[in-house]
């Protein structure tokens, strides 16, 4: 299962990379998290590791396997059967943003959890693009 939403905010891409980049405090103004804890000290990049708890959701530990400061990271998480990663791309044009979220569904069983847990997870990113969106706008927090 591949499932991606792009959206355009107005805001800088500094702007949006500060809010993006700074995951500890999602939950602050995504309701698709209830809380993420660094497991780690320093910056956050390549090797980062972050313990992620979102509604009706185990808890998960996902680990930054691509990082394009400024513009980009990607992070990925195991269980067993599945692997799951999500892409989240900025594109800066002055003070106006592009962002992409992609997640990804993969394993061998990907084809038995995408139609049950599909539909969440497209609710999902969508509402985080959203949330994203209204937080670098107008620092608006739509829980």
């Amino acid at each position: 299962m591949r499932y991606e939403v792009e959206v355009d905010i107005a805001a800088s891409g500094q702007q949006v990379w500060d809010v993006l980049h700074d995951v500890v405090r999602w939950s602050d103004w995504s309701p698709t998290i209830e809380e993420i804890r660094r497991l780690d000290e320093g910056g956050f990049g390549v090797g980062s590791k972050a313990r992620v708890k979102q509604p009706k959701m185990n808890a998960k530990i996902w680990e930054v396997t691509q990082a394009e400061p400024g513009e980009s990271f990607t992070w990925a998480t195991k269980s067993p059967g599945l692997h799951m990663v999500a892409g989240h791309y900025i594109k800066a044009s002055g003070e106006k943003s592009h962002v992409k979220l992609d997640f990804v569904l993969t394993g061998p069983l990907a084809p038995v959890v995408s139609p049950l847990a599909g539909g969440r997870i497209r609710r999902y990113v969508d509402l985080e693009a959203q949330s994203l969106k209204a937080r670098c706008e107008n620092g608006a927090t739509p829980k």
